[in-house]
């Protein structure tokens, strides 16, 4: 989860009311736009890498984890320096290949409760993704730091029990299914709806108006990241995570 690794330290340094880049957030919104239609390129060769060559699918699936996760600190650092013109083919391959490491939850959902529910959490990140942009660019300083505190707080519980999650359902079935599972997705669909929110009212006050990049990857990730938890949320309503 990427997304939360830095955002105590994105918190702290937004406190400020000052705009230091009024013209951020509409100039990232297209890179937004773009890293979700690569990302969605990216999925589809991952299912259809799947669905024809398994066996290539697995060594490419580990090795774009790791990629992805030395891609992501290697683009934000040229994204930060407004070294746009490297960090734009980076934060490219960086959505693709996140695409292609998000192919098997996709796939695993629409085995399990259909190709629906992945339609319905895309739905349902588009429709915040619109509230967020109208009520965050509005949001009082005080309303918007409170938040961001609440939020900050939450995703670092979130890590640590995506963390306990791990390691436990290496020993305890118990910790990916049922209750623990909705439990998870549930807390994590709340939080990255709350981040939503939170990044428009931060963008202007910690980015300038030169490192739209680096914004468009702060937004990315916290779509992608909503994504992601809906899906699983509806996949543990609909019982997707019980074996008969």
């Amino acid at each position: 989860m990427p997304a939360s690794s830095n955002f105590q330290q994105t918190i702290r340094e937004a406190q400020l009311s000052v705009l230091v880049g009024p013209n951020v957030v509409n100039k990232a919104l297209p890179y937004v736009g773009g890293g979700m239609t690569l990302t969605a390129f990216g999925t589809f060769i991952g299912l259809g890498l799947m669905a024809n060559s398994p066996t290539i699918f697995m060594p490419l699936f580990w090795l774009a984890l790791i990629g992805n996760f030395v891609l992501f600190f290697v683009a934000q650092n040229a994204a930060l320096r407004a070294d746009n013109t490297r960090a734009l083919p980076l934060l490219s391959a960086y959505s693709a290949i996140t695409g292609f490491s998000l192919s098997g939850i996709i796939a695993y959902a629409i085995g399990t409760v259909g190709i629906s529910a992945v339609g319905t959490s895309a739905l349902a990140t588009g429709i915040t993704f619109v509230i967020a942009s109208f009520a965050g660019r509005r949001m009082s300083d005080s309303v918007g730091q409170a938040l961001s505190g609440v939020v900050g707080l939450g995703l670092t519980g979130l890590l640590i029990t995506l963390l306990i999650q791990i390691v436990g359902s290496w020993f305890f079935p118990f910790f990916r299914l049922g209750s623990f599972e909705l439990m998870i997705s549930g807390l994590g669909t709340i939080l990255f709806i709350g981040a939503s929110f939170i990044d428009f009212y931060t963008m202007p006050r910690l980015y300038r108006d030169d490192q739209y990049l680096a914004g468009a990857l702060g937004m990315y990730l916290t779509y992608v990241n909503l994504f992601v938890f809906i899906l699983r949320l509806i996949i543990a309503l609909q019982g997707g995570d019980r074996r008969e």
